[in-house]
């Protein structure tokens, strides 16, 4: 062999070489399974303290990782609070994407087509963003839907094996690159099998007390009882989504989250900015990322903190993302911080509002709110006081779903305090001391002792929301009920309209789920 045709021969070898180690390089950034509940409350998990609500896996998560104590979505309704997650900014700052079943706005990227272009292997069960039009955009990347169950507790219970087809996804991913997946649950959302809780084995005096907002019957019981089968069915996906990591071997190098995107679907809590609408359960779990694990955080932290968080892990900074600036701020560091990461002066703040959840009111108009914690004070600012906060009275409340407890409500009569709580109009301005009142149920807004705090809580709240671009701070805060930015379901467009001229059916609404 002549001396040019040998090293020709040994070039190609090399480069061959060279190919089977690039193709074979694995790249160890951390993988990420984020599960999320549809509509849970903080308050119904063990690890928080609930004794009728049976989440062992997910308690778990929290005793070999961090419980965030104090996790809030700017927005306690489905499609805004997921807005919120997969693009790190409040949802003052995303267009129509403010809004529930909006027209998500093209500019603004998500963090999983952001992972997918450096890199990751992106995927999605169940229910990812929405609802609402992504304009054929897969969000959160490329779905896994084909799985089913053969068993559920309870009749109402979606058919999706969300745990099979992250198994499926597993399966079908490139091993050699970093995953991030979200499985998103449809329980506890509405609607129920009624009566399906003692169906379980559930009694109805398990429950130590009903919210002070509802009255205490044996329908709003079971309602609740109903709500807990579909918790603890949700417990039960985190833990064989852990199992599966775990047979994999994959479960050290990945950052699993668990919480819920708003609070339970019941009068007074899911859609409205209070204490436990916004109020998330939030568990986190990494074992090659999180500093002493079995610890607990109780600053404030928001669901714009997901995606910078997401990014910080991959090593992408926001320029590097091509997504718009973040609001959020990374959990890394407390994450990688340990127990010295208690007390960041950064946090001791939370913002929250709503524009248009669902319809029922003239012209789709929306509800809208802005509101501020600090400390134990919830200060929330109602800038359109005239409006129905649940819709109108003659389209069914529709921004209260439907169920037992609103048919109990409703029956209560509108003179009750459970119904001016839940269904009545509001003032102007509403101020909670969430420490002795978590239930919300005492505004101090007309209280002389709070006037100055109240001043100065308005202050802090209206000058961060115009350093963010709000349009309510600005003459053109009526564009988010505006044409510009209609209702994504035509069917229910002008619904207001429909009912009042005997189009469509309003005002018996609530009287679904068993009743």
């Amino acid at each position: 062999m002549n001396i040019k045709i040998k090293k020709a021969v040994m070039v190609g070898f090399a480069t061959a070489v060279l190919g089977l180690t690039t193709s074979f390089a694995t790249d160890s950034r951390p993988n990420t399974l984020f599960i999320i509940a549809d509509d849970a409350s903080f308050e119904h998990f063990g690890v928080n303290g609930c004794t009728w609500v049976n989440t062992p896996n997910v308690d778990r998560v929290a005793e070999q990782g961090i419980n965030f104590t104090s996790a809030y979505t700017p927005n306690p309704k489905c499609a805004p609070s997921r807005s919120v997650i997969i693009t790190g900014r409040n949802p003052w700052q995303l267009e129509a994407a403010v809004n529930h079943r909006p027209i998500f706005p093209e500019k603004f990227k998500t963090y999983a087509e952001a992972l997918e272009e450096h890199g990751y292997d992106v995927g999605v069960t169940g229910k990812g963003w929405g609802p609402g039009v992504a304009q054929g955009r897969d969000l959160l990347g490329k779905e896994y839907q084909a799985h089913e169950v053969q068993e559920r507790p309870a009749k109402q219970i979606s058919t999706t094996d969300y745990a099979r087809n992250f198994e499926q996804f597993l399966d079908d991913r490139d091993a050699s690159k970093p995953f991030a997946f979200w499985v998103g649950c449809k329980e506890p959302h509405r609607k129920y099998e009624f009566k399906s809780g003692v169906k379980n084995g559930k009694a109805l005096d398990s429950i130590p007390e009903v919210p002070n907002y509802w009255p205490d019957t044996e329908a709003v019981r079971h309602d609740m009882l109903d709500y807990a089968v579909e918790v603890e069915y949700f417990d039960r996906q985190v833990g064989r989504c852990i199992e599966a990591l775990k047979h994999e071997g994959l479960l050290e190098n990945t950052l699993v989250i668990v919480t819920s995107d708003n609070g339970m679907p019941f009068p007074r809590v899911k859609g409205h900015p209070y204490h436990n609408s916004a109020h998330m359960p939030f568990m986190a779990m990494w074992k090659n990322g999180i500093k002493e694990p079995g610890r607990s955080f109780d600053q404030f932290i928001s669901f714009i903190d997901i995606a910078p968080t997401f990014m910080e892990m991959a090593g992408i900074s926001q320029e590097q993302s091509g997504m718009q600036p973040w609001t959020g701020r990374s959990l890394l560091e407390i994450f990688k911080g340990g127990r010295e990461m208690a007390n960041i002066p950064q946090r001791d703040t939370i913002l929250m509002g709503r524009e248009r959840n669902d319809v029922g009111r003239p012209n789709d108009w929306g509800y809208p709110v802005r509101a501020i914690r600090k400390g134990q004070l919830l200060y929330i600012h109602n800038f359109k006081p005239t409006r129905w906060p649940c819709g109108n009275p003659s389209t069914g409340f529709l921004d209260t779903d439907a169920g037992p407890t609103k048919s109990a409500i409703i029956a209560a009569g509108e003179n009750s305090e459970y119904w001016k709580l839940s269904l009545g109009k509001r003032g102007a301005e509403e101020l909670y001391d969430v420490s002795k009142d978590p239930e919300c149920m005492t505004d101090l807004s007309g209280n002389p002792e709070y006037v100055q705090q109240m001043a100065a809580l308005k202050q802090e709240l209206f000058a961060q929301l115009t350093e963010q671009g709000d349009l309510r701070m600005t003459d053109d805060g009526d564009w988010y009920d505006g044409p510009a930015n209609p209702y994504a379901s035509r069917a229910k467009r002008n619904l207001y309209k429909k009912v009042n001229e005997g189009k469509s059916k309003g005002k018996h609404a609530h009287l679904e789920d068993g009743m």
